[in-house]
């Protein structure tokens, strides 16, 4: 029963450290995900990436303006 045991605690342990070496996630993509979900506030997150883009886009387009001087 020991050696069972001891099996099963060493492959949970090394299953908790693969998922600690997983590439970290940039805010962009945890709040892209939260948007997702069906969690109470997503469709707010959603609502701020959306004006997010919308301004990043406009930016762009000044930018693509400014430089053509």
């Amino acid at each position: 029963m020991r050696p069972v045991l001891a099996f099963t605690l060493l492959l949970l342990s090394g299953a908790c450290q693969t998922e600690r070496n997983a590439p970290a996630r940039s805010e962009r993509e945890r709040d892209s995900v939260i948007g997702a979900s069906r969690l109470p506030g997503a469709q707010g997150v959603r609502g701020a990436l959306r004006t997010q883009d919308s301004a990043a886009a406009r930016n762009a387009q000044y930018d693509s303006v400014a430089g053509d001087r």
